[in-house]
């Protein structure tokens, strides 16, 4: 059900206003002139940028961060807990409380949406898209669940018809956006904590697909080809669909392809992204670019300028030849793509695979698929799990997780290291010149990246 949004003045209050999702959000209705505040936990260099746009930013969730002498709408995600101080002030004076999806949608409905759905891929498609468009000229806006250079940050405002949205599947909220366009990059069980079987993921995809006016599928996904009708397809491998390649060369810098649409050889693009699950995210976004009317040359000039987002696949340096990268990969088929990109670009030297498992959840839903995500690493440490608020229901630990790995994995080479610190002081005693470390999860083990790096400097 959707909740009306008021955007006659009426102030807006983001409850958790720090998360990627809830200050892009926040970062378009400050930019199009409306009075917005918000609270979180921490500061961060998102919260800093909204201050400078002149949000006013809480530190910490209070009963009075809520100014009700000028009664805002309050805005929470699915993150937030019904016991939070300053969603029971709303609720105990009647103030209008929208989901962020309530949002979301009422902006998509501003736009010509293009959203861009899937159980991966989503944030690298839609930044590659927005990548596009910007460079034609079609002056896009953009709301993104990563950050990206070209605009600064994961959000922008522009003065064109197209918005670029990300439409997230974890809380089945996607079926409230009515879109343009919608993509659907591939469809997996990844949210046991909301989904109960695969079933219920299909269905949601099947309504969101409903909602756009027009669906642009992936049909190398057996899930997308089967349940999905997709007026536009994109395959790696199939010469029927309407947009594919062929020649590719996934080379340790970039990724080259010839690009075919509908049988017609557009060109060879050239795109510093590595492994086939990126070269499948720039096929979907060319797709949108041509459909929208953008020629061919635009798109092959301007990919090898882009990128990337933050967090996918992020070299964070190189400290005494050793490769540092982020990568925000937790589910098992994550894991596997990320870990061939790293092999792709390390031929020669070590793969260093740290894993933090995220929500107890689905590490237990996928314990035996984690266990054999790891092929491409020729070491893989794993943290403690990362709860992400959930409630540890003690069916799964972090040393689990290790074992299932190790039970398997042919190099022999796991060792379970539960905390941040406990990593950072293994991997600067046994990482060596040549070796690739591949950070991986979706909860804070980046943050061990730098110490490890300073470390090594010393």
């Amino acid at each position: 059900m959707l909740n009306p949004v008021d955007f006659s003045g009426r102030p807006f209050h983001f409850v958790g206003i720090g998360g990627i999702g809830m200050s892009a959000i926040a970062y378009i209705l400050a930019k199009q002139g409306f009075t917005v505040s918000g609270s979180d936990l921490s500061s961060n260099r998102i919260t800093q940028k909204l201050q400078d746009l002149g949000v006013k930013i809480f530190q910490g969730h209070h009963a009075d961060n809520i100014e009700l002498t000028n009664a805002p709408q309050v805005v929470c995600s699915t993150a937030i807990n019904q016991q939070n101080p300053e969603l029971q002030v709303a609720l105990a004076n009647g103030l209008p409380i929208l989901h962020r999806s309530d949002l979301l949608a009422a902006l998509i409905e501003q736009f010509q949406a293009i959203a861009v759905a899937g159980t991966h891929g989503k944030t690298t498609t839609s930044s590659l898209v927005g990548f596009l468009l910007l460079k034609a000229g079609l002056d896009p806006s953009i709301i993104i669940g990563g950050e990206v250079s070209a605009w600064q940050g994961n959000a922008r405002l522009g003065n064109g018809k197209y918005l670029v949205a990300e439409a997230d599947e974890s809380d089945g909220t996607l079926v409230k956006f009515l879109s343009h366009i919608g993509i659907i990059t591939n469809i997996e069980l990844d949210h046991p904590d909301h989904y109960h079987s695969l079933e219920q993921v299909i269905d949601i995809f099947q309504t969101f697909a409903k909602r756009c006016e027009v669906v642009i599928g992936c049909i190398d996904c057996p899930t997308v080809k089967a349940n999905i009708q997709s007026d536009i397809t994109y395959s790696l491998s199939d010469p029927t669909a309407d947009y594919t390649v062929t020649d590719v060369q996934y080379n340790p810098s970039d990724t080259q392809a010839l690009v075919i649409e509908r049988g017609k050889t557009l060109g060879r693009i050239s795109v510093g992204l590595l492994g086939k699950h990126n070269l499948s995210n720039v096929l979907a976004a060319i797709a949108v670019a041509r459909y929208v009317g953008v020629e061919w040359q635009a798109i092959a000039d301007a990919l090898p300028d882009f990128v990337g987002a933050s967090r996918r696949f992020e070299i964070k340096g190189v400290q005494n030849g050793i490769t540092f990268v982020d990568d925000y990969a937790h589910h098992p088929s994550e894991i596997i793509a990320t870990l061939a990109s790293a092999r792709q670009q390390n031929t020669t030297g070590r793969v260093v695979a740290i894993f933090q498992p995220h929500r107890y959840s689905r590490t237990h839903r996928f314990l035996s698929e984690f266990s054999q995500s790891f092929t491409d690493a020729d070491m893989v440490i794993v943290t403690d799990i990362y709860a992400a608020s959930e409630l540890n229901d003690g069916k799964v630990t972090g040393a689990q997780v290790a074992d299932a790995i190790a039970s398997v994995h042919i190099q022999g080479q796991v060792h379970y290291l539960p905390t941040l610190k406990d990593v950072q002081t293994f991997l600067v005693k046994n990482l060596r010149s040549g070796d690739l470390a591949v950070f991986l999860g979706a909860g804070n083990l980046n943050q061990a990246i730098a110490p490890t790096m300073q470390e090594l400097n010393n």
